[in-house]
């Protein structure tokens, strides 16, 4: 199992990161997702086919783009 762990500058709540785990967790090889609203930080733990690319995208795709 592998971990990445992005910092997301635009979570402002605990919506936000209920929607990026919810978003997250129905892709295929996601483990976990774990936030943390005061370091706006999101740990996922995934196995293939999930990618780090991959997992970016997402978060692209759903107005929460990581900082890299």
């Amino acid at each position: 199992m592998e971990k990445v762990t992005y910092h997301i500058p635009s979570i402002s709540c605990h919506h936000c990161i209920h929607t990026i785990k919810t978003e997250l967790e129905e892709q295929e090889g996601v483990v976990s997702v774990e936030g943390d609203l005061d370091s706006k930080r999101v740990v996922i733990s995934y196995n293939p086919p999930a990618t780090p690319e991959l997992l970016i995208d997402i978060l692209k795709e759903i107005n929460y783009p990581p900082d890299l």
